[in-house]
C-alpha cells in the first residue's frame, strides 16, 4: 500500500469513484481508505464502513455501531487533527490528497477502527453538556465501544482507535 496513490486508482478499486478518498478493498480482514478534509469525508467513511462490513458478513446491529463510531472520530480527526492548509509535515512535504487515514480490522466478532490524522493533541472528552451544539462524539465512542484510545501524539501524529464487538 501506497501513501500517495494515483487518483486513477479509483476506478481499479471500486466502482463508485470518489474523488476525495481511496479505498483499499477488504478481502482478508483488513481496509484502509485515505480521507481528505473536505466535507464529504466522513459520508465516504461511513460509506467505506459499511462496504467493508457487509463485505465481512458482520451483522447490521454491529455495522451500524461501526460507522456512527467511524463517524465520530474521523468528524475529530478532522475537526482537531488536520494541519492547517500548506502547512508541511515531519518531512516537510504538504499533502493535500490525504489528511487522514481510516484502517478497519476483523478480529472474529468485533471491529478495530482507527483513524490516523497529523495533530499533535490528544482526544479531550468534555464535560457533558445537555445544551451544547457540540462536544458529544468521544461520548458516544464511549458508550458504543468496548473499549477506545489514541497512541501518544508525535511529530507525526496519532491514531484514535475503538473496537466494537457483537452485543448479545
Amino acid at each position: 500500500m501506497t501513501t500517495h496513490p494515483a487518483e486513477t486508482v479509483h476506478d481499479a478499486l471500486r466502482e463508485e469513484a470518489c474523488e476525495d478518498s481511496w479505498w483499499m478493498p477488504a478481502p482478508d480482514g483488513f481496509a484502509a481508505c485515505a480521507l481528505s478534509g473536505s466535507a464529504r469525508s466522513v459520508p465516504e467513511a461511513r460509506r467505506f464502513t459499511r462496504a467493508t462490513l457487509a463485505g465481512w458478513q458482520m451483522c447490521a446491529d454491529v455495522a451500524d455501531d461501526v460507522a456512527l463510531v467511524v463517524s465520530e472520530l474521523v468528524s475529530n480527526a478532522l475537526r482537531y487533527g488536520a494541519k492547517e492548509p500548506g502547512e508541511a509535515g515531519a518531512s516537510g512535504a504538504t499533502a493535500p490528497f490525504c489528511t487522514a487515514w481510516l484502517a478497519l480490522t476483523r478480529q472474529n466478532s468485533s471491529v478495530l477502527c482507527a483513524v490516523s490524522d497529523a495533530g499533535r493533541g490528544a482526544p479531550v472528552v468534555k464535560p457533558a453538556d445537555h445544551l451544547a451544539e457540540s462536544g458529544r462524539g468521544l461520548h458516544i465512542v464511549d458508550r458504543l465501544s468496548d473499549a477506545w484510545g489514541w497512541t501518544t501524539p508525535d511529530p507525526t501524529g496519532k491514531t484514535v482507535w475503538a473496537t466494537v464487538s457483537m452485543r448479545g
